[in-house]
Order: structure tokens, then C-alpha cells, then sequence
């Protein structure tokens, strides 16, 4: 397959050519090559599929939960089941199975190609996204029962663990991180959570922090330092669940270039190469040899690179690419795409445009909605009015 004339995100223009999983040449010429199969675009934006660092997939049926600032998640948590026990009950009638689909469809909808999911139920065989596995997930000092003996596990020793820490803005939020570091008997690679409560101390024995500022705001009215953290560990880049925040990532990722805690490039990498090497993954980059995740996004002809980047949003999406495969395209595409097998892709409207996604995802929403009339789906199928 070749993607010819696309922007990158340093401003140039390239064609890029991907053979089996990987990409096999980025080219500053066109490349014409009739063995290939060819998309040509213009004034679109290629970049890798993003890594949301951090996500619970099976909650992404609920609706935001909370109306007011909390202390930290040890306050939210018990609230919610008192204040919305119907609400919460009418989603987890909706099986695991199901909602895990919905949130794995969130992600790819908004061209996230990786997703790390934390806790929750495993995630079974499914080709649509890439899932982070070779980790230990612990929920948090406050909720995981047993925590320091599973931090401690020697058969997990090589694995990273992926803990909640410092969500929050009390003393209680703020003594979590020396707690675990001084439990962390091991000295196992540490990756926090949220990190609201965060010093720049308390980072240093930390490999990386994912920041979720939407659902920080949300539930805290107050975010990580990201500014000061950012000297003394990796920053990746998560969106949590839809109980906390917005479905889709773009909204997060302006917000967080709203607070200017991260310049544009430092943002980026977050979300792409910084990701990558903290997972060991084979992507976050354009580039010969790397894995084929890749999204193309249309531009408004005007901006280029960076700045083109930030605009993105789920309507702008023109193809996303996983792993050599082509899981997500726009209608706009369709009369190029005459080697996809269209009968393993259905239509949804999404952002305003059509997008035709790999899978049954019409199918998913019908039967989520046999638990679940009122479920609320930021797409629509066509033959629903728009919402």
C-alpha cells in the first residue's frame, strides 16, 4: 500500500509505502508502483496512531458521574455509589464483553492505535487496536487490597506496575507516592496515574507519569504539575474513562495544550514516541522499519505540521491504519479503496462525515442497547437521524 502526498508533522510532504505490518520507505517524491495499491491525498496530515496511555475500557458506557470538586478519588469513589446507584447499575448490566467492544471503538473512532487498559477484565482476542499487556496493574494504595504484597510479587519482577497515585489535593493524596516508593521493596519500575498530588521528589523514583488533565479538572479542579514533573520522569498522555471525562481525545489534548504545562512537541511525544519507548513498542513514529500504525487526518489547506496536528478531531479523520491494515477509512476514500474487503466494514456517521470502520460496530450499539435503550453513542447509524 502506498499513501501518497501526505503532509508530516514536521511540515514536509511525503509518500510513505507500508508493506505487510511495517513501513517499508518514507519518500520526499511520490511513488508510483502499480504492484501497490495507492491512496493519493491532499492537504492531509499523517502522523502515528496515538498511544493512550491510559484507559478503562469497559467503563466507557457510563456517563460523567460527580457534581462537584473532591478531595481526592478515596472521596469521589464511595460518593458516586451512594449519589447514582441506578446509573451505575443500568451500565453494568450491560455485559463486560460489550462494553470492553464499546471502549476499544471509542479509541479507534479517534485514531488511537494503542491502548494501555488498567485493571478491569482482560481483554480477549480482538484485531481493531493494540493493548499494552506486559504489565501489572495495582488500582491504587487506597483501593487495591493487598497492594504490597503484589507490588512485591518476584514473578512479576520484569514487569512494569501501573498504579492511581496522588489523585487528589489532600495530605492523604499527597503521602501515597512515599508510600509506595518505600514499599516498593524491589525497586520495581514504578509507572503513576493522575499524580495530582505529585512532588518533583516523589517523580524521580517514578519511570513515567500518565497525565489525565480532563479527568483531573473534572473531578479535583486541579491537575498534575506537569511543568515541574516533566524534568524528572516520562509524561505520557491518557484520556481514563468517559465516568470522568469526554469520549474523545482530542478535547483532551486541547485541553492540556490550553495549560501550556507542555510545549507542542513535548505533547506530541507523550502521545506518540515518549509512549512508545516506556511500553517497548515498535511505533509512535513514521518512520522505515516501524509498525504500520499510522492515522491521515484532512487539514483546512492552511496550516501544516504541528499546528494542523492540534486541530484534529474525529470528523477530520481519513484512515487509520493498524498494523498494516486499514481499520477505519472516510467515505471520501472509498472510490480508491477498491481492494478492501467493504463487507468487513461497517458504515457509521461520526463527527459529521461517514467513516466506515472495520467490524460491526452498528451491531455492537444494537445489542448494547437491548441492556441499555437510553445509551447515549457520540456516533449514529445511518439510518438514525443525527443526534
Amino acid at each position: 500500500m502506498i499513501l501518497n502526498n501526505v503532509q508530516l508533522i514536521d511540515g514536509s510532504t511525503a509518500s510513505i509505502r507500508v508493506s505487510g505490518s511495517k513501513i517499508a520507505e518514507v519518500s520526499a517524491v511520490p511513488m508510483i508502483d502499480k504492484s501497490d495499491p495507492q491512496i493519493v491525498f491532499l492537504n492531509a496530515l499523517a502522523f502515528p496512531g496515538l498511544i493512550n496511555s491510559h484507559d478503562h475500557l469497559d467503563f466507557n458506557l457510563f456517563p460523567k458521574l460527580g457534581h462537584r470538586v473532591y478531595k481526592s478519588y478515596t472521596e469521589w469513589g464511595p460518593y458516586i455509589h451512594q449519589e447514582y446507584p441506578a446509573e451505575i447499575a443500568s451500565v453494568l448490566k450491560i455485559p463486560a464483553e460489550l462494553r470492553l467492544q464499546w471502549g476499544i471503538y471509542k479509541n479507534l473512532l479517534c485514531g488511537v492505535t494503542t491502548v494501555v487498559n488498567h485493571v478491569g477484565p482482560k481483554v480477549v482476542a480482538q484485531s481493531l487496536i493494540n493493548i499494552v499487556d506486559n504489565k501489572q496493574d495495582l488500582h491504587s494504595v487506597g483501593f487495591e487490597k493487598q497492594w504490597r504484597k503484589k507490588l512485591n510479587n518476584p514473578l512479576r519482577f520484569r514487569q512494569p506496575v501501573v498504579v492511581h497515585i496522588g489523585e487528589g489535593t489532600n495530605a492523604e493524596a499527597r503521602a501515597e507516592a512515599n508510600k509506595l516508593i518505600r514499599w516498593n521493596l524491589l525497586h520495581r519500575n514504578l509507572i503513576g496515574v493522575h499524580g495530582v498530588a505529585m512532588s518533583p521528589a516523589q517523580a524521580k523514583a517514578f519511570e513515567a507519569l500518565v497525565w489525565c488533565p480532563q479527568s483531573n479538572y473534572f473531578l479535583l479542579n486541579a491537575t498534575a504539575p506537569i511543568h515541574h514533573l516533566k524534568k524528572y520522569t516520562h509524561i505520557l498522555f491518557g484520556t481514563d474513562s468517559t465516568l470522568t471525562a469526554d469520549w474523545d481525545i482530542w478535547e483532551h489534548i486541547r485541553m492540556a495544550r490550553g495549560t501550556q504545562m507542555l510545549n507542542d512537541n513535548e505533547l506530541y511525544r507523550a502521545l506518540t514516541t515518549t509512549a512508545a519507548e516506556v511500553w517497548k513498542l515498535n511505533s509512535g513514529e513514521i518512520a522505515e522499519g516501524m509498525d504500520a500504525d499510522i492515522v491521515i487526518a484532512k487539514t483546512n489547506g492552511k496550516t501544516r505540521g504541528m499546528e494542523a496536528f492540534y486541530q484534529v478531531d474525529p470528523g477530520r479523520i481519513l484512515l487509520v491504519i493498524k498494523g498494516g491494515e486499514i481499520k477505519l477509512f472516510d467515505q471520501s476514500l472509498y472510490h480508491q479503496l477498491s481492494d478492501v474487503p467493504l463487507s468487513q466494514f461497517s458504515k457509521v456517521y461520526s463527527g459529521g462525515a461517514v467513516k466506515y470502520v472495520q467490524g460491526d460496530i452498528n451491531g455492537l450499539m444494537n445489542e448494547i442497547k437491548r441492556y441499555r435503550p437510553d445509551t447515549p453513542f457520540p456516533v449514529y447509524q445511518p439510518s438514525e437521524p443525527a443526534a
